[in-house]
């Protein structure tokens, strides 16, 4: 038995988990998980049906209202997503393992960054289970009586949860922690293409003890079991995450609800290089975000603006650094670089490129298939301008488009000439000029001189087309609540 069928047969493929019981879908469907690495079938996934989800959310909303969650202190949910983070941090090679069959990207990615970043986010959010606090107000008497007034913050609910498939393990963890650290109930449905890491940790959060029905699991097709969370009466929030296109579908289906919702969407981020760079780790650091997981994360920092005095120098050592960056088997030690997700993100970015050429752009290295079984692409580079529509949309590969400028006001102006707001990168030595980019730039998050995954004590927001609400932070942690107000009044 190879390393990939002893984690595969850990899993209870074909099946969902309602109020604590793996079961298969109420009519019986599945569909085949395919290897993008090999584009070989490796198991398959349960479909969830409408009325799945809806025995999901009953199971959710008994916990909630009369379970035994609903009695838990504070510092006992805590405990359980404290020990929650221990089992998922034990279980490092395996989720890892999932992660990297189910997307093709290279094992060490979600080894040594988005697993750890997991167990993190629950032991963070686990010091806030019992730290929900409200306010208290001095205020006049009422009718000539005393009064006492203060909030409490309370949990919604049911939160409905939804993910992507770039970065299914890491992504579950900051939605899953803040819903269950406010005190919420679960129901969460992972994407088609990357299931089998979710659902692992569905067994991780049955191993640490968590009461049946906190959290349940239903994987399918987004128009069914995804559009029966959004739409569902019961379900209090929506938290979604993946494209700007089904992120606005969601919007407006939840707030026909009156529903709360948080939107974690789409980017076009730029990152920017001043002519006073540090040239070595602007170019590696600007070459992660452009070809890390294959370019398939949404703050990638895929518009690299750069000063026309270092836009040759620049220039040449990104190609040579894309040129160097070594594309395979993600199992293989010296892999940089793994597959798309399936075939039709491959055609995808493919289109994306030729498309940019027809439009005027220069390919300076890749833009096409390597030739192997799976779908892979070659680390691509493109010299153009701001309003190719390679530029304007959000590619969601392993492609860069290098931009040139020639002062602060113009980086600024190409930087903000976007219909997204996720994410921004500075490169500079100047200290002055980080405090005008910082507030000049309209995105969620700017980071100077590194580019890297948020951390869960800071917000993740995006403006404009990409996103709504706040993950992540105390503002992450508070978007999972209500504010309630009681005001005592003293008896005559």
């Amino acid at each position: 038995m190879t390393a990939s069928s002893s984690v595969l047969a850990l899993l209870p493929q074909g099946k969902i988990h309602v109020g604590g019981v793996w079961r298969e879908p109420g009519d019986g469907r599945s569909q085949v998980v395919i290897n993008p690495a090999t584009a070989q079938p490796i198991g398959r996934i349960g479909l969830a049906t409408s009325a799945d989800v809806d025995a999901a959310v009953a199971a959710a909303r008994a916990q909630f209202e009369t379970g035994e969650w609903s009695r838990l202190s504070g510092a006992d949910k805590g405990r359980l997503l404290w020990k929650l983070a221990d089992l998922i941090e034990q279980d490092r090679a395996t989720l890892a393992h999932l992660e990297a069959l189910d997307i093709g990207r290279p094992y060490f990615e979600p080894f040594a960054i988005e697993v750890p970043l997991a167990a993190d986010t629950f032991r963070h959010f686990a010091g806030w289970a019992d730290k929900l606090e409200g306010s208290t107000f001095a205020l006049p008497s009422f009718m000539g009586r005393d009064r006492f007034s203060y909030t409490l913050r309370l949990p919604l609910g049911v939160v409905g949860i939804i993910t992507p498939w770039n970065a299914p393990t890491m992504i579950a963890a900051w939605k899953l922690a803040t819903a269950l650290a406010a005190g919420n109930t679960v129901v969460i449905k992972p994407a088609e293409d990357a299931s089998f890491s979710t659902m692992r940790l569905m067994q991780l959060i049955e191993q640490a003890g968590f009461p049946p029905g906190t959290v349940n699991l239903v994987t399918g097709e987004g128009e069914v079991a995804g559009e029966a969370i959004v739409n569902h009466p019961d379900v209090d929030k929506v938290s979604f995450t993946g494209s700007t296109a089904v992120g606005r579908k969601v919007a407006s289906q939840a707030s026909s609800a009156l529903k709360k919702v948080t939107l974690e969407l789409g980017g076009k981020s730029p990152q920017i290089l001043r002519r006073d760079a540090p040239l070595d780790v602007a170019v590696e650091g600007a070459a992660i975000s452009l070809f890390a997981n294959q370019g398939q994360t949404c703050a990638s920092g895929s518009r690299v603006l750069v000063h026309r005095d270092i836009m040759g120098e620049v220039t040449e050592r990104l190609v040579e650094k894309a040129r160097s960056v070594v594309v395979g088997d993600p199992f293989a030690p010296d892999t940089q670089m793994g597959s798309l997700v399936n075939a039709r993100q491959l055609d995808r970015v493919l289109a994306y490129v030729d498309g940019a050429h027809a439009e005027g752009a220069t390919v300076l290295t890749g833009g096409r298939r390597v030739e192997r079984p799976g779908f892979f692409v070659e680390p691509t580079l493109v010299m153009g301008h701001n309003r190719l529509t390679l530029a304007r949309e959000e590619v969601f590969g392993p492609v860069g488009l290098l931009v040139p400028f020639d002062d602060d006001d113009e980086a600024i102006s190409l930087a903000n000439d976007t219909d997204y707001g996720l994410t921004s990168v500075l490169w500079t030595r100047d200290v002055s000029a980080v405090n005008r980019f910082a507030r000049a730039l309209r995105a969620g998050s700017t980071w100077v001189n590194a580019w890297g995954p948020p951390h869960p004590a800071l917000p993740w927001l995006g403006i404009r087309s990409s996103g709504l609400g706040e993950e992540l932070g105390r503002q992450g942690l508070l978007s999972n609540t209500v504010e309630k107000v009681v005001s005592v009044v003293s008896a005559p």
